[in-house]
């Protein structure tokens, strides 16, 4: 099909079609959804609202329950300051005699182990040699316990090792007897000192080295 044709065929139509004028609702009927359409083309599209999936609540119910459980515990097994002091003791008694670094100075003569400590504490432990009694004096070295500098005196009964560590304080009362982790561990005060005597000793000889010393 040629230009001349084309020309000859929009003649044809414009001189014989038939045409129709849209009726006014037809055409506000347009107008309109044009006017609709254009407008939704124009709106900037917004990010749809963010909802958390319904399934991350439960691993949110699973973790807090972790959280409040965990706390819990650890406050329901936070030992008491008098247990928190019973394991320090045994934990050093036990590195003592791991290390074998178990005096300072080696002696059995309370004059020499008493001396020692002078200039080295700021205050004087009271010694005793109770060799005659079953308790031989070992020595006596520095140790390092709730935040302070204290003297550990070492005692022996047959086999078994005793450390007595010695720190001031004020307060009387009377004996008490625990245990950590295996250990048996004896505490009193009295003038002016306060003992710690921590050994797997027997509790009846541990009492009776506390007897001694009072």
């Amino acid at each position: 099909m040629n230009e001349e044709n084309d020309d000859e065929l929009s003649h044809l139509i414009r001189a014989h079609a038939t045409r129709h004028r849209a009726s006014p609702a037809l055409e506000a009927a347009v107008r309109t959804e044009i006017a609709l359409q254009s407008a939704s083309m124009r709106r900037p599209v917004s990010a749809s609202p963010w909802r958390w999936p319904i399934w991350r609540f439960g691993g949110v119910g699973f973790a807090c329950g972790i959280i409040v459980g965990a706390v819990v515990m650890l406050v329901a097994g936070q030992p008491r300051d008098a247990g928190n002091l019973e394991g320090e003791l045994t934990g050093s008694h036990v590195r003592a005699l791991m290390a074998n670094h178990l005096t300072d100075i080696a002696s059995s003569d309370q004059h020499t182990v008493k001396p020692w400590f002078q200039g080295k504490l700021d205050y004087s432990p009271p010694v005793q040699d109770l060799g005659m009694q079953g308790f031989p004096l070992v020595g006596g070295r520095l140790d390092y316990l709730s935040g302070r500098a204290v003297a550990a005196l070492v005692y022996r009964r047959h086999d078994h090792l005793i450390n007595v560590f010695v720190w001031p304080d004020s307060g009387d009362g009377q004996t008490t007897l625990g245990g950590h982790q295996g250990y048996n561990v004896l505490h009193w005060r009295g003038g002016g000192m306060q003992y710690w005597a921590v050994s797997d000793v027997n509790a009846a000889e541990l009492q009776t080295l506390g007897r001694l010393l009072r």
